[in-house]
């Protein structure tokens, strides 16, 4: 579906290098804190911004070679786009009708309608959550094959994040789709993504399926002395703390098995992130 080769896009301060792919069937994630790339890269993607080196195929095309009926296949809610305040859910269909030949109209205000989006309210008049509803609720009224949403629950409460997921958990039940969504709220990832990308200043630290991250990997907490004498053979990174010592690990199980006495979390994504990132390398 989406295949990136080495993207390089340079700017003032910032560097993105990144290799990643998106999988038939499958939802990717991107996580990384905010500046990390995670927009840069979606707007390669989608030829928005004119990148310096690498490779970056979409249903097997350039962005520049993609035609009408490929973009068409391609549903996008970026971060810091969306629609104009002034219209309404129903000034919102004949344009969206006009954009996609494959637009489903009725299938369209049938969610709206489960999603509780007034179709005579201006989106102004909108709360946070039902704005992003609608973003994603139009990107997916067209049959694409491939949804690329950047941030799409940031600033949502618990509740509108999930029926956020709900929607898109539904869109996966057809065969042949797949999805790129990046988000710094990686909670939301876990139950959700195939598997997931950390990018941290432009560069992909770490790709795992979601399940092994959740299994194998894990946060050792050791004293000084345990740390000393610890194999460090499956350390990916370490940090000083004032009790010891925190490592990240791959082989939970090993460490489980051969050092009864450490204290071992399983961490959830954004510990692994912090460790990754702010943790050295032994």
């Amino acid at each position: 579906m989406l295949k990136l080769e080495n993207v390089k896009k340079q700017y003032d301060g910032f560097e993105l290098d990144c290799s990643l792919e998106v999988k038939e069937g499958c939802v990717t994630g991107l996580v990384g804190k905010n500046g990390a790339g995670k927009s840069t890269v979606f707007k390669a993607v989608l030829g928005l911004i004119q990148t310096d080196g690498g490779s970056l195929r979409v249903f097997g095309k350039s962005p520049g070679e993609l035609d009408k009926k490929d973009k068409e296949r391609i549903g996008v809610v970026l971060a810091d786009s969306g629609f104009s305040g002034y219209l309404t859910v129903k000034d919102l269909v004949p344009v969206l009708e006009q954009l996609y030949t494959g637009f489903r109209r009725e299938e369209f205000l049938e969610k709206c309608k489960k999603f509780r989006l007034p179709q005579d309210k201006k989106i102004k008049e909108f709360s946070t959550g039902m704005k992003r509803k609608l973003q994603v609720l139009a990107a997916i009224s067209h049959g694409a094959g491939l949804l690329l949403l950047d941030e799409p629950t940031a600033g949502l409460d618990v509740v509108a994040r999930d029926d956020l997921l709900e929607l898109l958990r539904e869109y996966m039940e057809t065969e042949g789709r797949s999805i790129l969504i990046s988000s710094h709220i990686s909670s939301d990832l876990e139950g959700f993504c195939d598997d997931i990308y950390m990018i941290d200043d432009g560069k992909i630290i770490l790709h795992e399926e979601t399940d092994v991250l959740l299994s194998d990997y894990a946060v050792l907490k050791a004293t000084d002395e345990q740390y000393h004498v610890l194999d460090k053979s499956y350390i990916l990174r370490y940090k000083k703390e004032g009790f010891g010592y925190s490592c990240l690990t791959d082989q939970r199980q090993f460490y489980q098995e051969n050092y009864p006495e450490l204290v071992i979390e399983r961490g959830n994504i954004d510990e692994l992130i912090m460790m990754m990132i702010r943790g050295e390398r032994k």
